[in-house]
């Protein structure tokens, strides 16, 4: 019998394992990479006998591998919050998916293990831009305000360490990541005594820093898009770039967009926050677009298509 956790590289689908892996330790061969790895579940051969938990991965984008894996005999848990297509019913499935916009995975999780371990259920949700989620899963520990920051600090940082075209645009590897703050025992525990953790606060600091002063490429009244170039920096900071205008400006959509290599686009859309709808749906009028309501993007936009896509996103918003 193998076992296999799953997880989307980023400040929620490592909170998500970490709860679980907490409650239930296994020795895992753990399958993860950068955030927008969709398809992770197609590196994964497994057999009757075999348990996989997934985690923060889409189900749509990972139909055919799913179902191979169940053919095979293979048992799963799934948890998530994107847009999930057709959940099979399979005796070996347990899925427990919620595409609600103020719920993420590591909230889920949270509330499947009736929250056993809060403080990592409260960093996911900061890093997945679910501030009041994450202020009211606070509420029963009586955090003092010193000590509620480092806990969105953190998140902000775990989810910005996930961006990248590949693992070598990354600060840590997600799956060395993840052992750490595992190591580390309580969140908190990491803030205060990890290097790694100054270290991931250092790196965010200095490309943050570096889109200060970005103005738009286009500006409505209820809409903004951003143009990044193809930098390192700059893919690793567009997630946490859109999270931060979306708070900063709570009623406008936002669009970060960001040059490939090949001359093609990769999108980040984070929805108003006061109005957490139509980023999935907009994305997937686009062929490698997905995601959830309040926050999704586009893996290959062509150049050609980035006027269409702000027609699109002005009509959204």
């Amino acid at each position: 019998m193998t076992d296999y956790d799953v997880f989307n590289g980023d400040a929620d689908g490592i909170c998500a394992l970490l709860q679980l892996r907490k409650a239930e330790p296994r020795d895992a061969t753990l399958v993860t990479g950068v955030k927008r790895d969709f398809n992770l579940l197609a590196r994964v051969e497994a057999y009757a006998g075999d348990r996989l938990t997934v985690l923060d991965v889409s189900m749509d984008k990972n139909s055919d591998a799913l179902h191979r894996i169940l053919g095979n005999g293979a048992k799963v848990f799934y948890v998530d919050h994107h847009f999930a297509g057709d959940i099979p019913e399979h005796s070996h499935l347990h899925a427990i998916i919620n595409e609600a916009p103020d719920v993420c995975t590591a909230v889920l999780v949270n509330g499947h293990l009736k929250g056993a371990y809060p403080d990592w259920a409260i960093v996911g949700a900061f890093g997945d831009n679910l501030q009041k989620t994450a202020r009211r899963l606070a509420v029963p520990l009586n955090l003092a305000g010193e000590d509620l920051e480092s806990l969105r600090n953190l998140g902000i940082y775990l989810n910005y360490n996930a961006y990248g075209q590949s693992i070598e645009d990354l600060h840590f590897r997600p799956e060395a990541l993840y052992r750490t703050l595992y190591d580390a025992g309580s969140a908190l525990e990491f803030v205060s005594s990890s290097p790694d953790y100054e270290k991931l606060r250092a790196g965010y600091l200095e490309d943050m820093d570096r889109v200060g002063h970005l103005n738009p490429i286009h500006r409505a009244d209820n809409t903004a898009v951003f143009l990044l170039p193809n930098e390192r920096w700059s893919i690793r900071v567009r997630g946490v770039f859109g999270n931060k205008l979306a708070i900063e400006h709570p009623d406008r959509a936002h669009a970060v967009v960001t040059e490939k290599g090949d001359g093609n686009y990769l999108v980040s859309v984070r929805a108003p926050l006061n109005n957490k709808q139509g980023a999935s749906e907009l994305c997937r009028q686009f062929p490698t677009g997905g995601g959830r309501e309040a926050a999704a993007g586009i893996k290959d936009l062509p150049r050609a298509e980035l006027a269409a896509f702000i027609r699109a996103f002005n009509e959204t918003y």
